[in-house]
């Protein structure tokens, strides 16, 4: 079945749809419908503008290219599986939730809640600006996406990154099982509570960086800007250049170009328990 080169603006308007062609389409008008294509499967969409809500509920199989989804289009995919987004513009609130294998390719995504508890995650190019997003995803895969946000990463579980540019605040608190490497992350506070955080090559900027963490590692990664850094954590870094200061690591290993303060407050730690050297 195709459809195409048509406008549709009522509810439900292509409900329960399999193995279809939607092309050229535009989901928009004065009926104001909603859940445009809820309960379809095995669909290519391609070059549609969508100005309705929730158009992509319960889908399976689908393919979604080129298309536009306004700021009105919100919550635009809920409950899916298996679907792959790339080329397009994903500008409404609350733009995937509780979606299985999702794939996103060269798409620009401005969403306040974006990526919210999915999991089979896949995410290459493009940008996001969102002020929460990934929060609880679980397996997910990112390379090269530039992202700018403000509560990133939280209760996420393994995540895999590369080749990233995140300017973000809280990023990666409570998270599990996190690498990133070859990629440079802005922001305050960064990693607070994470389980097995593991940065590589990669450039930090940012004021009190990875405390109160837990099997935290750093290869080979400088920093910018970063003072007070591991606090009450379990530490193993390597750190090429200069670390404005480091307050109260719990136990482990730090070793820097320069470190320009080090705060050891006994009351609180055990200094023995932390080998602290300038290379």
């Amino acid at each position: 079945m195709e459809y195409i080169g048509k406008t549709y603006d009522e509810e439900r308007a292509l409900y329960g749809i399999s193995d279809a062609l939607v092309k050229d389409c535009r989901f928009d008008g004065p009926a104001d419908g909603e859940s445009a294509m809820k309960e379809s499967g095995g669909l290519t969409v391609e070059n549609c503008f969508f100005n309705l809500r929730y158009p992509f509920w319960h889908v399976k199989d689908t393919v979604i290219r080129g298309c536009e989804m306004t700021d009105k289009c919100r919550a635009a995919l809920w409950y899916d599986e298996n679907v792959k987004i790339a080329d397009s513009a994903l500008h409404g609130i609350k733009a995937l939730r509780e979606c299985r294998g999702v794939t996103l390719r060269d798409c620009v995504v401005i969403s306040p809640e974006f990526l919210w508890k999915c999991s089979g995650v896949s995410v290459s190019g493009g940008s996001i600006e969102s002020e929460y997003p990934f929060f609880e995803c679980s397996d997910v895969d990112i390379d090269g996406l530039k992202m700018k946000g403000k509560y990133s990463f939280q209760y996420t579980e393994n995540v895999n990154i590369k080749n990233a540019v995140f300017d973000t605040k809280d990023a990666f608190w409570h998270s599990k099982n996190v690498t990133v490497t070859d990629s440079v992350v802005r922001g305050e506070y960064l990693g607070w509570y994470s389980e097995n955080l593991h940065l590589v090559r990669c450039h930090i900027i940012g004021t009190q960086p990875l405390c109160y963490c837990r099997g935290l590692i750093l290869e080979d990664c400088t920093t910018e800007n970063c003072d007070l850094a591991f606090e009450r954590s379990e530490v193993k870094a390597v750190i090429s250049g200069h670390v404005d200061s480091v307050k109260n690591p719990l136990c482990g290993e730090i070793t820097a170009g320069s470190i320009g303060e080090v705060i050891l407050e006994n009351e609180f730690i055990d200094p023995s328990r932390t080998a602290i050297m300038i290379k």
